[in-house]
């Protein structure tokens, strides 16, 4: 025992100089996971797939609502980013019915997405068909590109 406590430094030990990080990041996953946990549970609700796409002069967002209604969404603009609300309504099934499988979902959505530039707000349109919101967004001026000729 006293030959231990004399002779027992970190640097003595017959261990991985890597032991000790392993040790702390098995630590820290514990530590996240447990942060992490109730956050963690299944969402509710429907939240829309969306591709962003653009060109020179517009973005285009092209958003997958099946089952939603036009004179059900809201759609806004601001300086660089577009909001999109709305509700999907699912007809109820019968009383009594058992389900296999429950993938579609009913209820509000709401869905944030920044535009990777400027926008005039004054000139979007959207256009909802078979299920699938196309807005089309033009760029502000300052932001689409010029082209520059060089003279020599």
């Amino acid at each position: 025992m006293i030959y231990r406590r004399l002779f027992d430094f970190p640097t003595l030990r017959l261990r991985s100089p890597f032991g000790e990080l392993e040790r702390m990041r098995r630590q820290m996953d514990r530590l996240f996971e447990d942060a992490m946990t109730p956050y963690q549970r299944p969402q509710t609700g429907v939240f829309p797939l969306i591709n962003l796409t653009e060109d020179k002069d517009n973005y285009y967002v092209r958003a997958e609502l099946p089952g939603v209604k036009a004179d059900e969404l809201d759609i806004q603009v601001t300086a660089n980013n577009l909001a999109i609300s709305g509700e999907r309504k699912i007809a109820a099934e019968e009383e009594g019915a058992r389900y296999h499988r429950r993938e579609r979902e009913a209820g509000t959505f709401s869905r944030m997405i920044a535009l990777p530039g400027e926008i005039d707000s004054d000139k979007v349109d959207a256009n909802l068909e078979n299920g699938i919101l196309t807005i089309v967004i033009s760029k502000a001026e300052i932001a689409k590109p010029k082209q520059i000729s060089v003279s020599s």
